[in-house]
């Protein structure tokens, strides 16, 4: 397995794996309405690639705002269904995780399950508001949240 960092050229594979994972219906969700018209982090995003050179696993990031906060939106995370339970979910997340790290990230949010992503040290966020209809149960976040409140918006 590969893993780089996602490119242009990688995106029409990255959409395929995130219709073949998701559904096209995934775009309706709320997380999607903050990543409208906003580049992805694209330092962040990372695809792996098998070793027959498709794409088996992919993250995004987005730059949101929290308040007066800067944080990144993480997700969608993807592993193509043929790779799921071979670990590649939590190697994608853990690489992307210490790029984040490197790259002086503050704060990480996404919208998911606390139990699955606990185990890498999200936790629920009170306070933080995602865009309608969201659980506010799987509104999570990682590092420096203390303090942070407010609705979730897009980047300018």
């Amino acid at each position: 397995m590969e893993l780089a960092r996602e490119t242009d050229a990688d995106g029409p594979e990255v959409e395929a794996l995130l219709d073949t994972c998701f559904a096209p219906g995934r775009r309706a969700l709320s997380s999607y309405r903050l990543r409208e018209g906003v580049p992805p982090a694209r330092n962040l995003c990372l695809v792996a690639r098998a070793s027959g050179g498709e794409v088996a696993a992919a993250v995004r990031y987005w730059p949101v705002r929290v308040g007066t906060h800067d944080a990144m939106l993480l997700g969608p995370i993807a592993v193509h269904p043929t790779r799921q339970g071979e670990g590649l979910g939590a190697w994608i997340m853990g690489a992307s995780l210490d790029r984040a790290a490197v790259a002086g990230v503050k704060r990480i949010l996404l919208v998911g399950d606390a139990p699955y992503y606990g185990r890498f040290g999200f936790r629920r966020l009170d306070g933080v508001i995602m865009p309608p209809p969201t659980n506010p149960e799987r509104v999570l976040g990682l590092w420096d949240w203390d303090g942070v409140a407010g609705e979730v918006v897009r980047a300018t």
